[in-house]
């Protein structure tokens, strides 16, 4: 059993980053600042990537602040609050300051930036001055206990490190909104780290450092961080780097420092690192320490930073940090966590934090969690449990091993455990964490754990059980890869020092200068069982002439147990008879010769990894390696040719990737019936695969991928390979090397098979004319950058498919007939890509990487571009047009500026749209405004008459600081009497240029004659985001059709392929009970929507007795002589009024051209 399960480790960010919708939140006095600082505040972050929520509502306000902006909280990373004079007299703002600053104290990693535009921060923390003055216009008719909230908010946020106007950028706006941008892309840039999910105690040892970092002084600040060694330091350290770096402008956490410091090149990897994460990213050169320190020393004199340094042991490091104290910026933050008691009696003025053990209840409840996996023990296992949590000395790294080594065990092992801790003092933490060595089952699982401590840390879970037959010891598996606590690990390099005062006789030696003292001296003994060396590590430290580092082959000698030798760079003279016979594991990189000499005794060998060699070739005679399972000669440029396997019977993994000279393999590849895996990727000039490989039955992964010369291929695949499961043949041009064969090949490929990857291999649709109906078995497809055109046949009948990607595949025109696929489609870069239909409806759920897609015109049940269907109307020839630009709200290819296009209808979800340049509204339109919404009711209807829809008209203008925005164009429909609401936003819109209105003009078809009837309230609003576009005017229509003639007149059914339609099934698309959000996207995206369209059709709705208002009483009789101009079109149809009305602004559109152009011609 593992003495310390699996645990996958949790971050303050991985698991709620992806719930964010918004980068900043911006907080306001919208009649003071919206159309001015806020506005050009707005568009600033925008313009630097960060999507930004602004409430775009101007209505008089109610007592309670909207859901819609509770949720918009919720959903941001970051809020911005703009104190401005009159932000205190605002109920709303306030509620929602309170609302900032409760997602704050609940949420870490929440940044909450003050921003005191022409306010002084002490006039708001004490309500004096001019905020004094608006915040008692907002306590009227409040409770104390309300206004008293306030109070403490106004107080709480002023205290937070904000940017004052004044004192920022001497009161120049365009400087302050820089610094903003500048201080929120420093906070959003910079990540958290992983801390464990269960901490217990943590908040009563975080509290008092976090208090320590939030003093306002200007004081460069030094805490030392002390503690036992599995007390807790670092997890300490990181919670409060998570909950204190967004309120500094520069941070770095530096894991490790005793590890890293006493590697090659240790101490300048650490001041790169502190440099980059300063510099938010940016990578300086550093080339020796002294460099690291003036560079790092220019960083930290222009910043606050907060600086963690983990695990530091030596006097030298931590001097190093002192001298440099007075080139920090003022208030600047130092914690360093050391396990070493001199370092904190060293010097003066440093604060020093001692880490003690947990409580009582505490550590109870620590052990309870590893021994029985609930916050307390079972029953009749209290007083054990009690006594083994006293007896750990409450240290959790301690309770941890010692309950997981507990797990499952009965009573008398408890009892054991105990008598055992009863006689260890407290305070020596190895002693008590050997327990658990000892404990382990028997002397080969503890070699085993000594095994990992000193050479496999790290490594991959399967690379060590095949090494060491299992592992069943002290470890912490992430990821497939196993780890241990640098204490557990220090233990159990610990019990081997023991071993001996002299290397020599330890079993196992890891350190590179102990090992080469050893191999040097030949006084190795038959007690060591692993080494490593490393030359390079030791010319780093200590360097040495070239014939000093060459060693002799005799040094191994007395080795007659070494069974795991790692060495780098190392060159050995002599005879290689001399080494040891009993060798598991031979990692030599950089072997210096150019075969393995054949009297080198290989028997026993497990693993041979020779990555980077000079071989030429494996061997010039086959040795006998029966034991053999893994062989690595990647990256060995010179080997031409593989060695005869057959003395190699239980190979189980063949690697040689990027063996570039390497030409044919061996034919006796094909009799290793237990080969799993054979990786030759990038073996660009092998020529050869031998026939027999067909025979490898075991066979389950094979990559081909870069092998771009082969002349043959197995065919024969199909019926031998039975447990392929993995086939990666990326680069390699089939319909190039085997023009008649390509189809044949494809033909080939085992039923077995689970992914295959073809991307690049210059297959066109003719390959894939065969029957591949075999490979239903397939998950993963990948046939990116081939030139086919359309959805190869056999796709359609895969029923498992959890990726399938078709990227870059510039010459895909259609991909009709999609299957289901459980998770992700990619069609990013196809840029001839224009249709694309599924089996099933259930293909919305699947995600899409998707990018430069702009030819896509029909995307099935979610939009449909198309220029075809208005002219076999009959009503206009879109090809007098002239082309416009237009965007794409997401992937497919959006960007500032959009691309040209030809005029083009839009049906998405139930909705016709178009977009064209003009700026007249026709005149039909009963109701019109220039302001942002309109309010109806529903007229009485001709006799025999219903309502089948809405026409809805809008011009607008670029506003001149255009820029990129999330939703920047939205209808919104409401029956208000029906509390029903629809929000639509296209896929695609127009961009007009300079001096030039765009119209969008969209038809809304209802489904359900219930959804608009007469003396229903309807309001309609367009949404234009400020920083893109400007509303000029739009007009609504109610749309009328002869009950006679829905059948026969015109198919006003809707579209099977396209089937939401309102009055229909919307569920998919509801955000909110009875508000639906009809556009291409995700469920969080949805709601986001919803809220950025919340209840903002008030105040600007046209009251009755304004000027645009129509007159009720004569709607019915305009309805009736519309109907009767109509001449041959006989009743306003649903489809046919929506491009009626088009032809009708497309002749003004057209006219208006002709006009300009001829009043600029010369005469």
């Amino acid at each position: 059993m593992a003495l310390v399960r699996t645990s996958p480790g949790t971050s303050s960010n991985s698991n709620t980053f992806r719930r964010y919708r918004y980068d900043v939140f911006l907080s306001f006095r919208g009649e003071e600042t919206r159309k001015t600082f806020t506005d050009h505040l707005y568009t600033a972050l925008n313009n630097a990537g960060f999507l930004t929520f602004r409430d775009d509502n101007e209505l008089e306000r109610g007592e309670d602040i909207k859901p819609g902006l509770q949720k918009a909280i919720q959903l941001s990373r970051t809020s911005v609050v703009v104190f401005s004079k009159d932000y205190a007299s605002s109920r709303w703002c306030l509620d929602e300051l309170l609302l900032i600053l409760e997602r704050k104290k609940t949420t870490s990693d929440y940044v909450v930036l003050p921003v005191f535009y022409d306010v002084d921060p002490s006039h708001v923390s004490k309500q004096t001055g001019s905020v004094g003055k608006a915040f008692a216009r907002s306590q009227k008719n409040q409770s104390p206990e309300k206004v008293e909230g306030w109070r403490k908010a106004l107080a709480e946020i002023a205290d937070l490190a904000g940017i004052v106007l004044q004192n920022q950028a001497d009161g120049y706006e365009s400087k302050f909104i820089k610094d903003i941008v500048r201080v929120i892309s420093d906070k959003l840039r910079r990540t958290h780290l992983s801390v464990e999910s269960k901490l217990i105690g943590i908040h009563s040892r975080v509290e008092p450092i976090n208090l320590w970092l939030q003093d306002p002084s200007h004081d460069v600040g030094i805490l030392l961080v002390y503690g036992l060694p599995g007390i807790g330091k670092t997890t300490i350290a990181k919670c409060v780097y998570n909950s204190n770096f967004v309120s500094f402008e520069g941070s770095s956490y530096v894991e490790s420092i005793r590890e890293i410091a006493s590697h090659p090149n240790g101490l300048v990897q650490i001041q790169k690192q502190i440099l980059y994460d300063i510099l938010n990213g940016k990578k300086e050169k550093i080339h020796n320490v002294s460099e690291g320190i003036i560079k790092i020393g220019r960083a930290i004199s222009f910043r606050r930073v907060l600086l963690v340094l983990d695990d530091v042991d030596h006097m030298d490091q931590l001097d190093a940090v002192l001298r440099m104290k007075d080139q920090f910026y003022p208030g600047s933050k130092i914690i360093i966590t050391t396990r070493r008691e001199r370092l904190i009696k060293a010097h003066e003025g440093i604060t020093v934090h001692e880490v003690g053990p947990l409580g009582s209840d505490e550590s109870l409840e620590l052990l309870s969690w590893h021994a029985f996996g609930q916050d307390h023990p079972l029953e009749g296992y209290e007083k054990y449990s009690e006594e083994v949590a006293q007896h750990s000395g409450r240290l959790p790294l301690a309770l941890k091993v010692l309950g997981s080594s507990l797990f499952g065990e009965p009573k008398r092992v408890w009892k054991s455990t105990l008598e055992k801790l009863e006689v260890i003092p407290n305070g020596e933490i190895m002693n008590k964490l050997r327990i658990s060595y000892d404990s382990l089952q028997d002397d080969h699982d503890q070699k085993l754990f000594l095994h990992i401590a000193c050479f496999f840390i790290g490594k991959d879970e399967d690379y060590i059980v095949r090494i060491l037959d299992g592992y069943r010891c002290l470890v912490t598996i992430v990821l497939d890869k196993l780890y241990m606590h640098d204490v557990i690990r220090d233990m159990g390099r610990e019990i081997v020092r023991r071993e001996s005062y002299e290397p020599g006789n330890r079993s196992r030696l890891w350190h590179s200068k102990d090992s080469f003292e050893v191999l040097r001296e030949k006084n190795g003994t038959q007690a060591i069982e692993g080494l490593m060396l490393d030359i390079r590590e030791l010319l780093t430290n200590s360097p040495m002439k070239s014939n000093e580092n060459v060693l002799e082959t005799n040094s191994f000698a007395r080795m007659h147990k070494l069974k795991l030798l790692c060495l780098r760079h190392v060159q050995l003279d002599g005879c290689y008879a001399e080494l040891p016979t009993r060798l598991r594991w031979l990692c030599w990189l950089e072997f210096p010769l150019d075969s393995i000499p054949i009297d080198f005794s290989l028997e026993k060998l497990v693993v041979l990894e020779m990555q980077y060699s000079n071989l030429r070739q494996l061997c010039k005679r086959a040795n006998f390696l029966p034991s053999l399972k893994t062989l690595d000669v990647s990256h060995s440029h010179g080997l031409s040719e593989t060695m005869d396997f057959s003395p190699c019977p239980n190979l189980e993994e063949l690697i040689l990737v990027d063996c570039t000279s390497l030409i044919d393999v061996h034919e006796s590849i094909g009799n290793l019936e237990r080969l799993v895996y054979l990786n030759m990727k990038d073996c660009k000039n092998l020529r050869m695969l031998p026939k027999n490989m067909c025979f490898l039955k075991s066979l389950e992964t094979l990559i081909l991928s870069g092998c771009s010369n082969l002349d043959e291929f197995p065919v024969e695949m199909k019926k031998k390979m039975e447990s392929l499961k993995v086939l990666k043949m990326d680069g390699i041009p089939i319909r190039e090397l085997w023009p008649e064969r390509s189809s044949s090949i494809l033909s080939s490929f085992p039923c077995s098979l689970v992914k295959l990857c073809m991307v690049g291999c210059n297959l066109s649709d003719e390959a894939f004319c065969r029957d591949l109906s075999s490979l239903s078995s397939l998950r993963t497809l990948k046939l990116g950058e081939n030139p086919i055109c359309s959805l190869p046949g056999f796709v359609k009948g895969l029923r498992r498919l959890d990726h399938l990607s078709f990227r870059d595949c510039k010459r895909l025109k259609s991909l009709v007939g999609l299957p289901k696929v459980h998770q992700r489609i990619s069609i990013a870069g196809c840029v001839s890509l224009k249709k694309m239909t599924f089996h099933s409806p259930e293909q919305q759920s699947t995600m899409f990487s998707v990018g430069d897609n702009w030819n896509l015109v029909e995307w099935q049940y979610d939009y449909k571009l198309y220029v075809e269907m208005i002219e076999l109307l009959g009503v206009c020839n879109l090809g007098s047009l002239p082309a416009i630009r237009m965007n794409a709200l997401f992937g497919c290819g959006g960007s500032k500026e959009g691309k040209w296009s030809p005029v083009q209808g839009l049906y998405e979800n139930g909705i016709f749209s178009t977009f064209f340049v003009g700026n007249e509204v026709p005149g039909q339109f009963s109701y019109k405004s220039t302001k942002s919404s309109i309010s109806f009711i529903v007229p009485l209807l001709l006799a025999n008459h219903r309502i089948r829809g809405l026409n809805i008209f809008a011009t607008y203008a670029k506003e001149q600081n255009y820029n990129n925005s999330f939703n920047p164009i939205m209808t919104k429909v409401s029956n208000k009497s029906k509390g029903l609401k629809w929000i639509y936003g296209p896929e695609f819109y127009g961009i007009p240029g300079e001096g030039e209105h765009m119209i969008w003009l969209s038809h809304w078809k209802m489904d359900n004659e219930t959804i608009l009837q007469c003396g229903d309230e309807v309001l309609v609003a367009v949404h234009m985001s400020p920083s893109q576009f400007q509303l000029k005017e739009f007009g609504v229509e109610l749309v009328q059709e002869h009950q006679d003639k829905m059948s026969t007149q015109h198919n006003t059914k809707s579209d099977p392929n396209y089937p939401l339609v309102i009055g229909g099934n919307l569920d998919t698309w509801k955000s909110r009970p009875g508000i639906y959000f009809l556009g291409n996207r995700t469920r969080e995206d949805t709601d986001a929507i919803a809220i950025l369209a919340m209840d903002s059709d008030e105040e600007d709705t046209n009251k009755e007795g304004q000027e645009d208002e129509p007159d009720y009483t004569n709607a019915k009789t305009r309805a009736a002589s519309k109907n009767c101009s109509l001449g041959r079109w006989k009743v306003l149809l649903t489809a046919a009024g929506f491009f009626f009305t088009l032809a009708v602004v497309v002749q003004s559109s057209i006219s208006q051209k002709q006009k300009r152009r001829q009043s600029t011609s010369p005469p």
